[in-house]
C-alpha cells in the first residue's frame, strides 16, 4: 500500500507527497522530525508537519534569502543566521568572502538529524572554520549578544512553536539595535497569497523600526500557494533601489555558483504584484 505525507499547514488546502521510504523520524525537545525520500523531490524534511526543505527545490529560497541581501549589501563581513538548522543558508552565504557566519538554531538535535541525513543541503558548511554553531534561543541571543552584524538573516519556521517570538516586534528591535551601519536584516515571511497577515505585520514592524524597508519575492516550488515574500529593511542601505548593472558588477568580482540566483532575478524580485502591495498600503 503507498503510504503518503500530507501537509495541512492550512485549513482548507492541503498538499500530499508520496513517501518511498522513510529515513528518520523522532520528536526532539522542541518538534517532530520526519525525513523521507520522494522518487521527484528527493529527500524531505518535515518539521511539525509542515515541509521545510527539499533536495529538490531547496535551492530556490536559500539562494534567494542569502544572496540577495548580502549582494544588495556589497561588503558584508559578518552575518547572523538565526534559524536554520539544516544549513542550507549556511552553505550558501559562505560562498561569499565573508570573515564569520553565526548560526543560532533552538534544536541542536535537528541540526545533527540533517547533518547525518541531508549532506546534500549543508554541504561541510558547519564544519568551515569561518562558522559558529550556537544552540540555543535565537531572541535571546540576539537581545543579549556583544557582537554586531552587517547581515542578519531570520531564517524561521513558521510563526508557531519556537518560531512565534522571532515575527514579533521586539526580536526584530533587537535585531536592528546589533546591526552595524549599514546593517541589513533580512526574512522570511510566509506566501502571501495564504499567509498575508504575516507579511502585514511583519511590514508594519520594520517600516516603524528602520528607515528604509520591503519585501521581495520568489516562488520555492514546495511552499504550496504561488510566491514566497521575503522582508528585509536597514537603516542606511535601501535594496530595493539597486540597479542591475551594479548588481552584475557585484557579481562579476565573485565566483558565485548558483542555479535560481543572478543579476536579473535580483533585481525583479523587487516588483511585487498589486496584491502584496495591497498588504503593505
Amino acid at each position: 500500500m503507498t503510504e503518503w505525507f500530507h501537509e495541512t499547514l492550512y485549513p482548507s488546502v492541503r498538499q500530499s507527497l508520496r513517501i518511498d521510504r522513510i529515513i528518520h523520524q523522532s520528536k526532539t525537545e522542541f518538534q517532530d522530525v520526519l525525513i523521507f525520500e520522494n522518487e521527484f523531490l528527493g529527500r524531505v524534511l518535515v518539521l511539525d508537519d509542515v515541509v521545510q526543505t527539499t533536495e529538490a527545490d531547496e535551492f530556490y529560497y536559500h539562494e534567494m534569502l542569502s544572496h540577495v541581501p548580502i549582494v544588495g549589501h556589497g561588503a558584508v563581513r559578518s552575518v547572523l543566521i538565526v534559524g536554520g538548522g539544516d544549513g542550507g543558508m549556511l552553505e550558501e552565504v559562505l560562498k561569499h568572502p565573508v570573515d564569520k557566519v553565526v548560526l543560532v538554531d533552538i534544536d541542536g538535535e535537528v541540526v545533527d538529524i540533517c547533518r547525518q541525513h541531508l549532506p546534500s543541503v549543508c554541504g561541510n558548511a558547519f564544519s568551515d572554520p569561518r562558522s559558529e554553531l550556537v544552540i540555543g534561543d535565537g531572541k535571546e541571543f540576539v537581545a543579549s549578544t556583544e557582537l554586531r552584524f552587517d547581515l542578519i538573516i531570520v531564517d524561521s519556521t513558521d510563526p508557531i512553536g519556537p518560531g512565534e517570538a522571532l515575527f514579533r516586534r521586539p526580536f526584530y528591535q533587537a535585531c536592528h539595535d546589533i546591526l552595524n551601519v549599514g546593517g541589513v536584516i533580512a526574512t522570511q515571511n510566509g506566501v502571501p497569497f495564504f499567509q498575508a497577515e504575516e507579511v502585514t505585520q511583519t511590514h508594519r514592524h520594520l517600516r516603524s523600526i528602520f528607515t528604509h524597508s520591503g519585501f521581495f519575492a520568489s516562488p520555492v516550488p514546495m511552499y504550496v500557494g504561488g510566491h514566497m515574500a521575503f522582508g528585509w529593511a536597514s537603516d542606511h542601505t535601501n535594496l530595493s533601489g539597486i540597479d542591475e548593472a551594479t548588481i552584475r558588477s557585484r557579481l562579476q568580482s565573485r565566483s558565485l555558483e548558483t542555479r535560481y540566483y543572478n543579476s536579473g532575478v535580483h533585481v525583479a524580485s523587487f516588483a511585487l504584484p498589486t496584491c502584496v502591495q495591497d498588504l503593505l498600503a
